[in-house]
C-alpha cells in the first residue's frame, strides 16, 4: 500500500481541524469514488484529526491506498487512552472543559472512526501517545 499523503497537526490547534481531512476527501472525489464511501473516510478521518488536536501535543495523519483500499493512521504524542475499551464507549470523553466549551469532547470521536472504517486497531502508550488505523475496503459503484 502506497503512502500517498502525510500531515502534521498541532495539539490544540482547533483553527485548522479538519484541513487534512479535506484535502482527502478531494483526492478521493477526484479519482471518482462513490460520495457514500468518501463520507466514511471523510468522518473516521476527521475524528482521528480532531482527537490529536483536543486531546495530544501534536500528532500526524497518514492517508495509504490501493486498488482495494484506503487506509489513514493516525499517529500522536500526548497522554496516551488508560482505558481504550472505555474510550470507545459512546459518551465517554476525558476532554478538557476549554474543549467541551468548544463544542468538541462528546465522546464520539472512537465510537465515530470505528463504526465508519471496515477494521480498526488503537495502540497506546500512557505518556507517549497512540496510534490508530483505519482500513476502509474501497467500494466500487
Amino acid at each position: 500500500m502506497e503512502l500517498l499523503m502525510e500531515f502534521e497537526i498541532k495539539g490544540g490547534d482547533f483553527l485548522n481541524a479538519g484541513e487534512s481531512s479535506g484535502v482527502i476527501k478531494e483526492y478521493l472525489k477526484k479519482l471518482g469514488l462513490p460520495p457514500a464511501f468518501i463520507r466514511r473516510v471523510l468522518i473516521a478521518a476527521y475524528e482521528g484529526e480532531l482527537n490529536v488536536v483536543a486531546h495530544a501535543y501534536q500528532g500526524t495523519i497518514a492517508f495509504y491506498m490501493d486498488e482495494t483500499k484506503v487506509k489513514v493512521v493516525v499517529r500522536d504524542k500526548g497522554p496516551g487512552i488508560p482505558d481504550i475499551d472505555k474510550a470507545m464507549e459512546e459518551g465517554y470523553s476525558t476532554a478538557s472543559p476549554e474543549v467541551r466549551e468548544m463544542g468538541f469532547g462528546a465522546g464520539m470521536g472512537l465510537p465515530n472512526m470505528k463504526r465508519n472504517s471496515d477494521e480498526m486497531e488503537i495502540a497506546s502508550e500512557i505518556d507517549t501517545g497512540t496510534e490508530v488505523t483505519m482500513t476502509f475496503t474501497i467500494e466500487k459503484g
